[in-house]
């Protein structure tokens, strides 16, 4: 009846070692980009301080005149957001991408005159635009239409080249 015993406990987890042991999962090594609103140099050295003290954070970098701060480490997106917002600082995550990636970067939603140079705002595919690019749009047309018509005979404002 022992050796039952030992064998059972073995596999609920015991001290046998053949059982199913558990392992803490571990964070993936990643880069988490935020845009945080910094105008002077003690901005910039609290933000880099707050973020760098937390667990897990390999590298601060902060480009001020982008309003960019890069994290590398083993850090989750949130919690780095989260801490960057205690600061007291306007923070939320890096919404550009570079200009180049973009089909349409003139697209409503998608242009931003805030975005640094050569960045437009990241337009993803399940990117659903506010009520306000909404009505935007349809008042405009669909962006296709414009670009039929621009050069269409029936059109009394068409462009005629020849």
């Amino acid at each position: 009846m022992g050796g039952t015993l030992e064998y059972l406990s073995g596999l609920l987890g015991g001290s046998g070692g053949h059982g199913h042991e558990k392992t803490k999962k571990r964070k993936q090594l990643q880069t988490v980009e935020l845009k945080v609103r910094m105008d002077c140099e003690g901005c910039e050295l609290k933000v880099k301080s707050a973020l760098s003290s937390m667990k897990g954070v390999e590298s601060v970098e902060i480009n001020r005149k982008q309003q960019k701060v890069t994290v590398v480490g083993y850090v989750e997106a949130g919690k780095v957001l989260k801490k960057a917002q205690s600061t007291g600082k306007k923070a939320e995550i890096w919404p550009y991408v570079p200009y180049s990636l973009v089909s349409q970067p003139y697209v409503a939603g998608t242009y931003d005159k805030r975005a640094p140079p050569g960045y437009v705002r990241s337009a993803e595919p399940g990117y659903v635009p506010s009520v306000q690019q909404q009505q935007q749009q349809q008042q405009l047309g669909r962006p296709h239409d414009h670009l039929t018509d621009m050069f269409n005979d029936e059109n009394p404002n068409s462009c005629s080249v020849m």
